[in-house]
C-alpha cells in the first residue's frame, strides 16, 4: 500500500505572512533600541542606494552594508537577543495577516508541517516563526564567530530566487525527506519565488505583485490576497 504523503507547507515571509517587509524595520528597531546615534550615519545609505539601483551591488552587499551602519559590523549575540525578541513581538502585534494565521492553523489540522523560506536574517526570522507555530525556518544566515559575535556578512548564499529554492532541497535532503514522497504547497508574494513556485505541488501566489500575478494566472496557480 501507498503511504500517504509528507505534507509540508512552505511560506515565504514579507509581504507573504507579513503586511510589510520586515528587514528595514528590524534595522530601525535595532538602532533606536540599541544605539539612535547611528541616525546621523542615514546618508551614508542613502549613497549606497544608487549602487543597488544601477545593479553594481546586489541585495547582499547592500544587506550587509545596512546592517554595519545601524547595527554593527562585529555584535555580541546575546546583547541583542533581547532586542529581537522585541522587535518579534512588535511584528505579531501589527504586521501578521489574520488570514494567514488562520491558513496556518487551518493546515495544522490538516497534518501539515510548516516551514518560513525567507531572504530575511535567521536572526529574526526564527523569533517570528516560533510566535507563528513554524516548526522549521529557512533563512539568510549570519557569519558568527567562536565568540558569539555575529558579523555584517552573510554566511554562504543569500536566501532569494534560486538560491531559494536549492536551500530547501538541501533541507529536505538533511532531513531525509524524498521529493516523491512529499506533498508540496508553497506561497509567496514576489516572483522572485517562482522557481520554488514551481517545484511545489500547490502554488498560492499570496498578496502578488503585478509580474506574479501575471505569471500566477498564466500557470493556473491559486490566488490569494489578504490585502
Amino acid at each position: 500500500m501507498t503511504p500517504a504523503p509528507i505534507k509540508i507547507a512552505i511560506y515565504d515571509m514579507d509581504k507573504t505572512i507579513t503586511r510589510r517587509a520586515t528587514y528595514n524595520g528590524f534595522l530601525l528597531h535595532m538602532l533606536m533600541r540599541r544605539a539612535p546615534w547611528r541616525l546621523i550615519l542615514l546618508p551614508l545609505l542613502l549613497l549606497a542606494l544608487p549602487l543597488f539601483m544601477l545593479r553594481i551591488w546586489d541585495r547582499r552587499q547592500l544587506k550587509q552594508f545596512s546592517q554595519a551602519l545601524f547595527v554593527g559590523g562585529r555584535v555580541d549575540l546575546q546583547s541583542l537577543r533581547h532586542h529581537v525578541d522585541s522587535y518579534a513581538d512588535k511584528v505579531m502585534d501589527s504586521n501578521i495577516y489574520p488570514e494567514a494565521r488562520a491558513r496556518l492553523a487551518q493546515e495544522k489540522r490538516a497534518g501539515y508541517r510548516h516551514v518560513i523560506a525567507t531572504a530575511s536574517y535567521r536572526l529574526y526570522a526564527e523569533a517570528i516563526a516560533q510566535r507563528l507555530g513554524f516548526d522549521d525556518v529557512i533563512a539568510t544566515d549570519l557569519v558568527t564567530d567562536d565568540t558569539g559575535y555575529i558579523h555584517a556578512r552573510i554566511d554562504g548564499d543569500n536566501c532569494y530566487g534560486a538560491a531559494k529554492l536549492l536551500r530547501v532541497k538541501e533541507w529536505m535532503a538533511a532531513q531525509g525527506l524524498e521529493r516523491q514522497y512529499c506533498h508540496l504547497r508553497a506561497y509567496s508574494d514576489h516572483i522572485s519565488d517562482a522557481p520554488l513556485l514551481e517545484f511545489a505541488d500547490e502554488a498560492f501566489a499570496a498578496n502578488p505583485h503585478k509580474p506574479l500575478r501575471q505569471l500566477a494566472e498564466q500557470r493556473g496557480w491559486t490566488i490569494l490576497d489578504w490585502r
